[in-house]
């Protein structure tokens, strides 16, 4: 009995040797590094284009992990990325991403500045085409603005002076010794002051019988002061129709007057009449 216990001895032995290097085996394939799933979370968040969230798990990892050899990698690859997310705003006209993607950057690599200074200037480049765009177009209002002054002035001169002409033939009228004996010459009729903008809101009623009446006192207008006529309306079907009402009455109180007539279309404006003295 002891012999045979000598004899499994070293078999026994053997036995609790491979069992050791076994269990050492599969304690050495367990991972020992605990930040692998986190890491592998950032470079998915990184490809998805969530720079948000990944920019908020790379801090956790900052604190939790100062020292990983790995966080500078990341550092530059997310920096990169918004970087990419920068020029694509840029290329799209969008200035407030553009600036914010570079900020983001920035605080990922601040030792490395020169990664940021394309962008930036580029961004700084397209700050001041657009205000230098928007300076144009405040310009081009202000001219706008002085040339349809300058028109308003010019057309109030040219009232002006028409009511003077006007005033001054009535005057030698007035004054001619042509009245026979015993007879009082006549007063001339005073000219009516021209209404130089009238309004037409009855063609959007399709109120014909008041239209007619405001276009007769505006064809005595017309044909007084001498003025051309532009029809501003809604619709260009409402033109020949109110020029053909406007003509009709204009021969009627002078078969020999040259009436000239404009159209204007403006389909959210009332219908109107703009007359202009020619002289």
């Amino acid at each position: 009995m002891k012999l045979f216990a000598t004899r499994c001895l070293p078999v026994v032995a053997f036995s609790l040797l491979l069992a050791a290097c076994q269990t050492a085996q599969q304690t050495a394939e367990v991972p020992t590094d605990g930040l692998v799933t986190s890491f592998r979370h950032l470079d998915q968040d990184i490809a998805e284009g969530k720079l948000t969230e990944a920019e908020g798990r790379l801090k956790v990892l900052e604190s939790t992990a100062a020292g990983d050899t790995r966080l500078e990698q990341y550092q530059r690859q997310l920096a990169d990325a918004w970087l990419t997310r920068g020029q694509n705003a840029l290329q799209q006209g969008d200035l407030d991403n553009a600036a914010k993607s570079l900020s983001h950057a920035r605080s990922l690599m601040p030792q490395a500045p020169a990664l940021t200074t394309g962008l930036d200037g580029a961004i700084g480049k397209a700050r001041e085409a657009a205000e230098a765009k928007a300076e144009e177009g405040r310009r081009a209002a202000e001219a706008a603005a002085a040339k349809e002054n300058a028109a308003r002035l010019e057309h109030a001169r040219q009232l002006r002076e028409a009511a003077e002409r006007q005033a001054a033939a009535i005057q030698a009228q007035t004054a001619l010794p042509n009245a026979p004996q015993g007879e009082k010459p006549q007063p001339a009729k005073p000219l009516r002051a021209l209404t130089p903008l009238v309004e037409m809101p009855m063609l959007d009623r399709d109120d014909n019988e008041n239209l007619r009446r405001l276009l007769d006192g505006v064809a005595a207008d017309i044909v007084a002061h001498d003025c051309a006529v532009q029809i501003q309306v809604r619709e260009a079907k409402d033109y020949p129709w109110v020029a053909a009402l406007l003509s009709a009455r204009v021969k009627k109180l002078d078969p020999g007057f040259k009436a000239q007539y404009s159209q204007a279309l403006n389909p959210d404006q009332v219908p109107r009449l703009v007359l202009s003295p020619r002289h």
